[in-house]
């Protein structure tokens, strides 16, 4: 694909956007600054090293920032070595549509395999497709245009409206719910029992988990994660949430539109999360914790209560980042000031009766 054929694609990018076609190259793929080749598209944004890595990187074409100290500079230098560039306000956006672009997306044909179990009373919608060995269980209905890939396992009682992709031996239990273009990958279930268990003299005597699991419109989940069903009620994963590989969501959990959930998240039953709320890798939260629109916890942080809208937490237990930095810059210091204190005792202690016998010899 030419370079001037992938701009008219771009949302950025209008009749007064700066470019330069230089030799306007035919595109092949796209790669990183530092390993992309004359064929290839790469782009930039505000972290690198920028005009130095424009300097070095080898590529075709470059989508650069429109904004910033260095704009400027670097579209003077990718003109000087006759470099084809676009500026962007959002190079990183820039580069996610020119690789759907570059690399279009394979969509099987509408059918179904010969090695599908489909129950007599579940239902397909139109331009459906199924793959080898998929299983649609009794009562499950399964919108226009989705697409099941091998080995998917729909339990009974199970719904996808429009546009649901389901990777190979995805499995969704009965109750589960999923709105349009909702993605699941490979090894994910969603639905099965919440852990729920009571109690009792003669053991732990399991609570039966009859609830609904919800996908609002367009939430993904990745390969490996779990989100279970709760006894009574629902859980609900707010419309356009991402939730990477190897997240655990605990029953009842419900939140809000558009979060972002990273790898082995964990999060127990009845929390709440509401819009926007970004937990990095690791993060744990507690049973019935409350967090606020927009809120974001750094790696590994331990969230147990309530955290505010806007706030920013990390540790265990969560703190506010800014006192949890300043925490941190004294850790690797507690050994020498735990010594200092100890050493300030014994010389108070030592030196406390000579104090005494001082005073008592004056008195005489």
């Amino acid at each position: 694909m030419r370079f001037s054929s992938l701009l008219s694609l771009l949302s950025e990018v209008g009749d007064a956007t700066p470019r330069h076609l230089g030799d306007d190259p035919d595109l092949s793929g796209a790669q990183a600054l530092d390993g992309a080749g004359p064929s290839q598209l790469s782009f930039l944004e505000e972290g690198h090293a920028l005009t130095s890595a424009l300097e070095a990187s080898g590529a075709g074409a470059v989508l650069i920032p429109a904004q910033g100290a260095d704009a400027a500079a670097l579209q003077h230098q990718a003109t000087e070595r006759n470099l084809a560039w676009v500026a962007l306000r959002n190079p990183r956006l820039g580069f996610a549509e020119a690789l759907e672009a570059l690399y279009p997306r394979l969509r099987p044909e509408p059918a179904t395999h010969p090695t599908a179990i489909v129950h007599p009373t579940a239902s397909l919608g139109r331009e459906v497709h199924l793959g080898p060995h998929d299983v649609v269980g009794a009562g499950s209905r399964i919108g226009d245009g989705c697409i099941l890939h091998p080995s998917v396992v729909l339990y009974d009682d199970v719904i996808l409206e429009a546009d649901c992709e389901l990777h190979a031996q995805a499995v969704l239990h009965p109750g589960s719910r999923l709105g349009r273009q909702c993605v699941v990958h490979s090894g994910a279930v969603i639905g099965s029992e919440g852990f729920g268990f009571v109690p009792t003299a003669s053991g732990w005597r399991k609570m039966p988990q009859t609830g609904l699991v919800v996908l609002e419109d367009g939430v993904e989940v990745g390969c490996g994660s779990t989100i279970d069903r709760p006894s009574v009620g629902e859980t609900r994963i707010g419309a356009g949430t991402k939730i990477d590989n190897l997240v655990h969501i605990g029953h009842g959990v419900v939140t809000g539109r558009g979060c972002a959930l990273a790898a082995q998240v964990g999060i127990a039953g009845g929390a709440r999360l509401g819009h926007g709320v970004i937990l990095a890798g690791q993060v744990g939260v507690a049973n019935r914790a409350v967090i606020g629109d927009r809120a974001i916890a750094s790696s590994k942080s331990g969230i147990h209560g309530e955290v505010a809208a806007g706030e920013v937490v990390s540790g265990y237990p969560a703190i506010p980042n800014r006192l949890w930095l300043r925490c941190s810059a004294v850790f690797n210091k507690l050994p020498e000031m735990a010594r200092t204190l100890r050493q300030i005792k014994a010389s108070t202690d030592e030196g406390a009766p000579l104090a005494g016998k001082e005073s008592n010899g004056s008195a005489q």
